[in-house]
C-alpha cells in the first residue's frame, strides 16, 4: 500500500499549461480544480474558464511548472484506419520542437514536464541539444483514455516520470493522489515505457483475435475460451515472463507455438501470428548470438557458455534456449564450450555467456581479464571483470529508482 502523504512543494505558485485540447484541457481544469493556480495557453481560442496567457513566453515567465501537451501526430496513412504502407516513418515532433524553443526562449528556471508521446531517442535527438541549463525537462507521459480522461487522470495504475530532477513533480502528483504513485527512470527509458504499454494492448487484441478466428474456422467457443484464460492471473495475467533474459522453452511453450502455427497454415489463418512469435523468438537468440561472436572476436579471447536447461535449478533441456544458442553457434561454425553444473575446476580466461539463470553462477570468481555476457543482469560486480548486462546499455543505463 502506497504510504499517505500531504506534502507540496512550496516552489509551485502557478502550473501553466500549454496545449489546451482534447487531452489537455480537461486535465488542466481538473488540476485547477485540485487547488492549484493554472495558467493555459494554446494556439487557438480556447472556451475554458482557466486564465489564458497570450504566448508561451508569458506563460513560462508566470509559472514554477509548465506541463506541454502539444501533438505529435502521425502521417494520417499510419493512424491505423488505412490499409499499412510498406514503409514505415516516425511521428511529426515539429509542434513539440516549437514548443520547447519558445520555452527556453523564455529565459527562465522553469520546469518543463512534456506528455506528447515520443518514440525513445527523441528527446536525445530532438530535445537536449535545445535545452539550457535553466530547464529542468522531464518527461511525463500520461496512460488516459479518451472519454475517461479525468477519472484516468486521478485514479493511475502509477505515474511515469523521466528525469534526472524530478522531485517538484512528484511532490505535485502527492498533492493530486495522497498518495506517491510515482515511478522514476531516465527520459529514453520512460519515452519506451510509454509506447512499449500501448502497443502491449495491442498485442492482447490481437491474440484475442486470433483465439476468435481459430474457434470460428475449427467449430471453439471463443467466449469460454476468454473466461477461462482469465481466471490464470498467476502466470498470463501478471508480470511473470515480462522481465528480459532468455527465451521460453521447455515441453511446452515452443512446441505449441510451432504446431499452431502448422495449424494456422492449414485452415488459412489471417496471419500466421505464431510463426512470428517464434520467428522472432529465434531471431532473437541469433542476435545474442551475434554479441557473443563479436565479443570472442574483439577480446580474442575462447567463448563459453555456461547454462543448458531451460529454466534456473534443473536439467531440463527440452525446448531450451540456451540449447537453441549452441546450436545457432554450431550453425555459424564457431568454437566455444559449454557447461551447466559440470564445471572444470579451473575456469579459464573467457569471454562467458550466461543461458541459464542458475543461482550457482552468482557465486563463481571468474578469472581476471574475462568478459561476461550477462541476458538476466544478475551477477556481482568483480573486479577486473567486465560484466555485458543485456538491456543495460553501458552508455546510457536508465535506473529505476
Amino acid at each position: 500500500m502506497a504510504k499517505k502523504l500531504s506534502i507540496m512543494h512550496p516552489k509551485i505558485k502557478k502550473i501553466g499549461f500549454i496545449g489546451l485540447g482534447k487531452l489537455g484541457l480537461p486535465i488542466a481544469e481538473t488540476i485547477a480544480k485540485k487547488g492549484f493556480n493554472v495558467l493555459g495557453y494554446d494556439i487557438k481560442e480556447t472556451e475554458t474558464s482557466l486564465p489564458q496567457a497570450n504566448s508561451i513566453k508569458s506563460l513560462v515567465k508566470n509559472s514554477e511548472l509548465v506541463f506541454c501537451a502539444v501533438q505529435t501526430p502521425h502521417n494520417p496513412l499510419y493512424e491505423g484506419d488505412k490499409p499499412l504502407p510498406k514503409t514505415r516513418v516516425d511521428f511529426d515532433y515539429s509542434f513539440l520542437i516549437k514548443a520547447v524553443k519558445e520555452v527556453v526562449a523564455a529565459n527562465k528556471k522553469v520546469t518543463l514536464v512534456v506528455i506528447s508521446t515520443c518514440l525513445p531517442g527523441t528527446y536525445k535527438r530532438d530535445i537536449e541539444p535545445l535545452l539550457t541549463n535553466k530547464i529542468n525537462y522531464l518527461y511525463n507521459p500520461f496512460f488516459i483514455a479518451m472519454g475517461t480522461e479525468i477519472k484516468d487522470f486521478l485514479n493511475p495504475e502509477f505515474v511515469l516520470i523521466g528525469g534526472k530532477h524530478p522531485e517538484i513533480l512528484k511532490d505535485f502528483y502527492i498533492k493530486i493522489h495522497g498518495s506517491d504513485k510515482t515511478f522514476t527512470t531516465d527520459v529514453t527509458t520512460a519515452e519506451g515505457i510509454k509506447v512499449f504499454y500501448n502497443t502491449f494492448i495491442t498485442t492482447k487484441t490481437v491474440l484475442g483475435n486470433m483465439y476468435g478466428e481459430y474457434a470460428h474456422k475449427i467449430g471453439m467457443n471463443v467466449d469460454d475460451i476468454y473466461e477461462a484464460l482469465s481466471r490464470a492471473t498467476d502466470r498470463i495475467i501478471s508480470p511473470k515472463y515480462l522481465r528480459s533474459g532468455m527465451s521460453d522453452g521447455g515441453g511446452c511453450h515452443p512446441r505449441d507455438n510451432i504446431a499452431l502455427s502448422f495449424l494456422a497454415d492449414k485452415i488459412g489463418l489471417s496471419f500466421n501470428f505464431f510463426d512470428a512469435l517464434m520467428t522472432a523468438r529465434e531471431k532473437h537468440n541469433e542476435w545474442l548470438a551475434s554479441l557473443f561472436i563479436e565479443k570472442i572476436k574483439t577480446a580474442k579471447l575462447p567463448g563459453i557458455i555456461l547454462g543448458k536447461s531451460f529454466k534456473p535449478e534443473t536439467d531440463l533441456q527440452t525446448g531450451s534456449a540456451a540449447i537453441l544458442l549452441a546450436n545457432i553457434l554450431r550453425k555459424k561454425r564457431v568454437a566455444f564450450e559449454h557447461y551447466e553444473f559440470d564445471l572444470p575446476q579451473q575456469l579459464p580466461v573467457a569471454v562467458y555467456f550466461i543461458a541459464t539463470q542458475h543461482g550457482i553462477y552468482r557465486y563463481i570468481n571468474f578469472p581476471y581479464g574475462s568478459v561476461i555476457i550477462d541476458p538476466f543482469r544478475y551477477l556481482h560486480e568483480q573486479s577486473g571483470v567486465r560484466i555485458i548486462r543485456i538491456g543495460l546499455n553501458e552508455e546510457n543505463c536508465g535506473n529505476k529508482k
